[in-house]
């Protein structure tokens, strides 16, 4: 009897083992598997969180891939370019020897400062008549210094000696500090088919080339000094008969200003495209 009583106690811990036994290969296998997923779980989880602008998902599957994700962000505000007209014309006028000498001078007493002054406040009547900014300045004017605006123009006249009969005429030099060969080209062409008189291109002076203010004015200002006849031989066309003289001033400079604002317009607006 004690013998079937032991063989009793010890069957379900016998039990227990060799079901053990019997089901090894899947307890292992899903040890081995809940192992894997923790595993996975650990290594994908981010650690902390993101910030920036830029949020990087990575996927190492053997060739190591890996993708940005970008988050939508707000440009800043898109102001449009529109095509802006030209600012308003200022021009300056300088009555040539003004305030500080009398210039050439005749033996009569007729001076070039005089004759300067009076074309130069015609010339300014005239552009102010049409609205322009028009200011007139002395030969050395304390406002040359780094003077900005549209156009400076400087009027002379030249000497009151007789030397031939070809000692007649006009001359003009541009500044050679900044460009101005459309100021030089539009007052050339209207001051010649306004008075008629010739160009005299072989009398332009170092004087002229390298004229004083050409250094004062701001760079960028277009300027050109115009020496509108001689005293002697075209006396009665720049001192009784002067309509030619200021019509072909104020006609130069107006030829300028509208040159000036077509490019600046095209400028503009090739810009804006």
């Amino acid at each position: 009897m004690r013998s079937d009583s032991n063989s009793t106690q010890q069957t379900p811990s016998f039990d227990w083992l060799q079901a053990i036994k019997n089901n090894l290969p899947l307890l292992l296998f899903l040890l081995l598997a809940t192992g894997g997923m923790l595993t996975v779980y650990s290594f994908y989880s981010p650690e902390t969180a993101v910030s920036g602008e830029a949020i990087i998902a990575e996927a190492d599957l053997e060739g190591g891939l890996w993708a940005p994700i970008y988050k939508d962000v707000a440009g800043p505000p898109v102001t449009q370019r529109l095509v802006q007209s030209p600012g308003p014309a200022r021009i300056g006028i300088i009555s040539g020897h003004r305030g500080f000498d009398d210039g050439a001078s005749c033996p009569d007493g007729l001076t070039e400062v005089s004759v300067n002054a009076n074309i130069s406040e015609q010339v300014t009547a005239v552009l102010q008549q049409d609205g322009i900014n028009v200011e007139i300045l002395d030969e050395f004017d304390s406002r040359l210094t780094d003077y900005s605006s549209t156009a400076l123009i400087s009027i002379h006249a030249d000497s009151c000696m007789y030397v031939n009969d070809l000692a007649t005429g006009f001359k003009i030099a541009g500044s050679s500090y900044t460009d101005s060969s459309a100021l030089s080209t539009c007052l050339e062409q209207a001051y010649a088919a306004s008075t008629q008189l010739p160009y005299h291109a072989n009398t332009i002076t170092p004087d002229m080339t390298d004229y004083h203010a050409f250094r004062e004015i701001a760079p960028g200002t277009q300027s050109a000094i115009i020496e509108i006849g001689f005293m002697y031989l075209d006396r009665d066309l720049l001192t009784t008969n002067t309509t030619p003289v200021v019509d072909g001033i104020t006609d130069g400079i107006r030829c300028f200003l509208e040159t000036t604002t077509v490019r600046q317009a095209a400028a503009t607006g090739g810009d804006n495209g």
